[in-house]
């Protein structure tokens, strides 16, 4: 019997024509999916919304473009989007620094100075399989090379949706190697008849190709560009978090492109993404690509018959239109900013006119509450104490001024001192504190101008402080940047046992495209902590510095869903803010996805259970709530020594959903718990542990 059998319809496991293998043995047609076979073109078409289809067509042949045809498909009106087109990925392999700082969390790495490579992913059409993953369909392609990376090309489609995702995922032996990568897709055939985009001023802009374009790099808002012609549009977006390396600054770096021969290595016309190999031009660590790890180059597509501007508000719906969604019941809160205005405006006499631009930056991505990080090597914390009180009361005037009934601006430091490493400093209400005491001076006096002024000259005095004024500390970026090493090595001082030390706090650092969640260094940290017996807690920092319109603030920043009912004012003091902190009421999420409940037997987040002795089965319910199709949940536990995953498989969601999961898992031993969720694109919400008696 023949290896393989040749069927020109549906109802068949594999195709051998010429040198293409299509493999449809792990595919199951269904009235929602289905996948043809004709000759060397493979046609799948998914159910894209109501009474809607969208359809890919695939051509293997050797010399014709890989796309064929992108259709949607309505009361069997088919509506083709665009022919004849390539998915082209361009690769850049740099060095990582592993030696010198804390191996792969490193930050401080200036790879675009040193010795880098860039290829254009080459593609051989030999072979292709089709999987059906839950409510997803996976078409893999082929084989890609790219200098030392070798994998394959995935088409994903996600059933209910006209999304797509692009992936070309690769690995390299290499060890120490740092990535980047631009993306996109190319023209064979005829052109668009527009390339659209919302400029960072939210105002729609479109352009007539010709062949004859340079490329040209686009700063543009919601980090999409689109083509379109008559039948509809095609939009091509990043994830929204995970293709953006952590950087000090959130500039708007043109991360979108159009034009012919990019970088010399594109030779057809097209339309993608991109990355700027400089950053921010300050540290730029670029992607870690650890040897054997699967590296996801993606990029998304939103099919649509519409045009583009209605296109990029379908787009827009992915990130809540790049603001945090109002959830009953929480109040959204942000740290770690070192916009400086009171460095840069207030002292010198320069400020904006009315209320200033960062503010307007900060309430128009639905934040309800900020936590600066002001000062930041620009002050004067130690002294002398007339520039000191004079910087401290400019910050404290300044947050008054810019709080009102929906929006709480609130002094915070970085201060790093006495403790070791970096930490952030939050207190309840405006402290006059100075970072030095000489012998001499008391440890608090009262100012005539000023009042209650306290000097610090040690760790025993800064806990003290914290102590009288009920304020918090926190590491920041632990493990990484100038926390390496922290808080690991203060873990047994009683600053840090104290409940004034909260915890650690989380951003995306190091960046790696071959994870399903974003964030990992400090997601191991919480349960360490918790695994050290400490009852600590971790919110999500955002550590960048200039606030402006104009910036791509989304995709560099986090929040922290607080369980509060109203918003504290400003002269009353924000103690609840504190309070929810402390006490690990409230979730983080990158925005996507929220979590607006959990429980483990009836109990929440920051509380404690006492389990059966002889029983120590639990029941588990997580409220999710999700923009793009989800991926996992995962339950995490810890008995003291040992962390354990559990890993719930949610590939049969949609896009746009809700969903209370009822879990039931058995705690024997344990002394912990918390959960996480993640979609696709990598975003996600993980709570706060539930402690165990």
């Amino acid at each position: 019997m023949p290896k393989y059998l040749v069927l020109f319809l549906t109802f068949l496991s594999s195709l051998a024509y010429a040198q293409t293998e299509i493999n449809l043995s792990d595919f199951k047609q269904s009235k929602d999916v289905k996948a043809e076979i004709e000759q060397e073109v493979l046609s799948v078409s998914w159910t894209s919304g109501k009474d809607e289809k969208a359809k890919i067509v695939i051509d293997f042949a050797k010399d014709k473009p890989l796309i064929k045809s992108l259709q949607l498909i309505k009361s069997n009106v088919v509506k083709e989007l665009m022919a004849d087109l390539n998915p082209a990925f361009l690769l850049t392999v740099g060095k990582r620094d592993l030696v010198s700082q804390n191996g792969w969390n490193i930050f401080f790495d200036k790879t675009n100075k040193k010795p880098f490579q860039r290829f254009a992913v080459e593609m051989i059409k030999n072979e292709a399989t089709v999987i059906s993953d839950g409510n997803r369909t996976i078409v893999k392609i082929g084989k890609l090379k790219a200098g030392n990376f070798t994998g394959n090309l995935e088409i994903t489609l996600y059933n209910n949706s006209p999304l797509m995702n692009f992936a070309a995922v690769v690995s390299t032996e290499i060890d120490s190697t740092a990535i980047l990568y631009d993306a996109g897709l190319l023209n064979k055939g005829k052109l668009w008849k527009n390339i659209s985009w919302r400029n960072p001023a939210d105002q729609l802009q479109a352009t007539s190709p010709a062949r004859k374009d340079t490329v040209t790099p686009l700063a543009v808002k919601y980090r999409t560009i689109v083509g379109n012609n008559e039948a509809g549009s095609v939009a091509v977006f990043p994830a929204p978090h995970q293709y953006f390396y952590p950087l000090d600054e959130a500039f708007n770096l043109s991360f979108t492109w159009f034009g012919q021969n990019y970088a010399n290595l594109f030779a057809d016309y097209g339309l993608g993404i991109r990355q700027d190999l400089n950053g921010d031009n300050r540290y730029v660590p670029w992607f870690n690509a650890p040897p054997k790890t699967q590296q996801r180059l993606n990029f998304y597509c939103l099919l649509s018959t519409e045009t583009a501007e209605k296109a990029i508000e379908e787009v827009k719906k992915f990130t809540h239109n790049d603001r945090y969604k109002p959830l009953a019941h929480y109040k959204t809160m942000s740290s770690h900013f070192h916009n400086e205005y009171v460095m840069n405006n207030i002292i010198p006499k320069k400020e904006e006119k009315g209320t200033p631009v960062f503010v307007d930056v900060f309430k128009n991505t639905g934040i309800n509450i900020v936590h600066l990080g002001e000062f930041h090597y620009t002050a004067h914390p130690k002294g002398p104490d007339s520039l000191r009180l004079k910087e401290l009361k400019a910050l404290h005037d300044m947050c008054s001024r810019f709080s009102d009934t929906k929006f709480l601006l609130l002094p915070g430091e970085e201060p790093n001192e006495f403790y070791g490493g970096h930490w952030l400093s939050f207190f309840p209400k405006p402290v006059n504190w100075i970072m030095a005491r000489s012998p001499e001076k008391p440890f608090v006096t009262q100012d005539p101008v000023y009042g209650k002024v306290y000097r610090i000259a040690n760790k025993a005095e800064m806990l003290k402080l914290l102590e009288l004024e009920n304020g918090l500390a926190w590491t920041a970026h632990a493990r990484t940047k100038g926390s390496t090493g922290y808080p690991d090595k203060y873990k047994e001082e009683d600053f840090y046992k104290s409940d004034r030390f909260m915890g650690a706090a989380w951003k995306n650092i190091p960046a790696d495209l071959s994870t399903p969640k974003i964030g990992k260094r400090v997601l191991d940290l919480m349960d360490d902590m918790a695994n050290w017996g400490l009852r600590k807690h971790v919110i999500a920092e955002s550590d960048i510095f200039t606030i402006r319109p104009e910036n791509e603030m989304y995709a560099h920043l986090n929040v922290n869903y607080l369980q509060m009912e109203t918003l504290p004012q400003y002269k009353d003091g924000w103690q609840p803010v504190l309070d929810a902190m402390q006490n690990g009421k409230f979730f983080v999420s990158t925005g996507e996805v929220l979590m607006p409940e959990f429980t483990v037997n009836g109990k929440h987040s920051g509380e404690t259970i006492t389990l059966n002795d002889k029983n120590a089965n639990a029941e588990i319910i997580v409220k999710g709530d999700w923009t793009f199709p989800l991926n996992l949940l995962e339950i995490v536990t810890g008995d003291g020594k040992s962390v354990f995953r559990e890993k719930i498989n949610l590939n049969y969601t949609s896009a746009f959903g809700s969903e209370t999961f009822k879990l039931k898992t058995n705690l024997k031993g344990k002394k912990w718990i918390r959960v996480e969720l993640w979609d696709v694109a990598t975003n996600g919400a993980f709570s706060q542990q539930i402690w165990i008696e």
